[in-house]
């Protein structure tokens, strides 16, 4: 009898080691290091019934430059997330909390899809279970097929004889591989499994979708080395609170990163918000100081979105910094440049500041309305609803110029905003883009001040 092996691996990166260390070489990690069983099968062995593409080296000027072939996912969003739509033979991760929404993004992919079949594999629900919420969904005429399995090579043979034109994996978590001994979502199971989907996809042409599960630190479950294997990796994320969810690129092969689609969550799916604009503004009876609109940029999207500041007088003598949505460390910068260039006594108070509608934004551009909110909060007088922003403020207190401000322009032009206030250096695109929205530059935080107040 074989004697069992065992290797340790470390669960932050999957780096392998024959024995236990404390930090691991690799990312630097303490303790991360757990022991599992291996036990490989003998060469040649296992179930891949897909068919292989021979590989020949060839001369990289011989190549065909064709453009890729690029499946439509019927779902706008995915496709503007994906860089176009999803391309044959590509593996896609798919990651976020529990109950996010991943696994009905998915289920109406595979329900969307008219003359293409995809096999959707479960390891987590029932065939009913899934049924279920398919109906809720609506699901129309498809050609999705259900399979309910863990075992790596029991799909490939379903496969095999479906031959499906797109694979979705609920979830990579699950699966299981003859080749490890070892439980089902331990380190060299994940490893294994999205090594044989990825083979699979790469030797058949087929594209996959993997579900994964995250840890309580935000990252994917799972080792590193899975993030590398796959060509995209898509972030799911939302705040449970609100009903929108937002779907990120970290990785793209095939397309930018910095896209992102937006959703709202209904009782009958998620629905596909393609003027987000118009639902991260609120609608005031009355003006209300402190609230501002900023013209940002999310890839390559333009959106207003609305800004909210309170200050107010410190109660116990420290004051408080609280950001929703916005990175605390440049809100205590832009606090600080208020006060040394501009002479707003603010350290004395009390700031929150909110980004409306559970975003979080990280465009510079963002910095003037912030600042103009913070303004308009400590006086306690309103600034115009018709007014939106657009700037960057620097450490002299200079409004300094944004990119694609043409863009900013035409989007707040669109939705009915009748001045924009940007950088005297973004002057000259600004109005080539403008046509009937009135555009107020300036080039310091005084000025802002002057002209929103007088």
């Amino acid at each position: 009898m074989a004697k069992t092996k065992t290797a340790f691996f470390c669960s932050n990166c999957g780096s392998q080691s024959p024995k236990w260390i404390g930090k691991c070489p690799s990312c630097g990690e303490w303790n991360t290091y757990i022991e599992e069983v291996i036990q490989r099968e003998a060469a040649g062995a296992g179930n891949q019934v897909f068919i292989r593409r021979a590989s020949t080296p060839t001369l990289i000027t011989e190549i065909n430059s064709g453009t890729e072939i690029r499946i439509d996912t019927h779902n706008q969003e995915l496709n503007r997330v994906l860089g176009g739509g999803l391309v044959a033979g590509s593996v896609v991760l798919v990651g976020g909390e529990p109950g996010i929404g991943k696994s009905t993004l998915m289920l109406q992919v595979a329900l969307s899809m008219r003359n293409l079949k995809v096999l959707y594999i479960s390891g987590e629900e029932s065939e009913q279970q899934i049924r279920m919420r398919a109906e809720r969904l609506g699901m129309g005429q498809n050609e999705c097929y259900i399979l309910t399995e863990t075992s790596t090579g029991e799909i490939l043979k379903h496969i095999g004889a479906l031959t499906p034109g797109i694979v979705i994996i609920d979830s990579i978590q699950t699966l299981t591989s003859e080749n490890i001994d070892a439980s089902a979502g331990s380190i060299s199971q994940i490893r294994e499994t999205a090594s044989e989907m990825q083979r699979f996809a790469k030797t058949a042409n087929v594209p996959v979708f993997l579900i994964g599960h995250i840890t309580k630190e935000g990252t994917l479950a799972g080792p590193k080395l899975l993030e590398h294997m796959v060509d995209t990796v898509l972030q799911f994320e939302g705040d449970r609170n609100y009903g929108y969810r937002i779907l990120r690129s970290v990785k793209n092969r095939f397309g930018s990163t910095s896209e992102l689609g937006i959703y709202e969550m209904q009782g009958n799916g998620l629905r596909e918000v393609t003027n987000p604009s118009e639902i991260l503004i609120t609608q005031h009876e009355e003006p209300v100081s402190g609230t501002t609109v900023a013209a940002t940029i999310e890839g390559l999207r333009p959106m207003l979105i609305e800004t909210q500041a309170l200050v107010s007088t410190a109660a116990y003598g420290t004051p408080q910094r609280s950001c929703t949505g916005f990175d605390v460390r440049r809100l205590n910068m832009l606090l600080a440049v208020l006060e040394k260039r501009s002479g707003f006594k603010l350290g004395a108070k009390d700031v929150f500041l909110n980004i409306a509608g559970g975003l979080r934004v990280d465009d510079p551009a963002t910095d003037l309305a912030v600042v103009s909110a913070v303004l308009s909060s400590s006086i306690d007088i309103p600034v115009s609803s018709k007014t939106c922003f657009a700037g960057e403020v620097g450490l002299s207190g200079e409004i300094r110029p944004v990119t694609r401000v043409e863009q900013r322009v035409s989007e707040a032009e669109k939705l009915g905003f009748e001045t924009i206030m940007i950088s005297k250096l973004n002057l000259k695109a600004a109005k080539s883009a403008a046509r009937s929205i009135k555009i107020q530059p300036v080039s310091k935080v005084e000025e802002v001040f002057r002209f929103l107040f007088g």
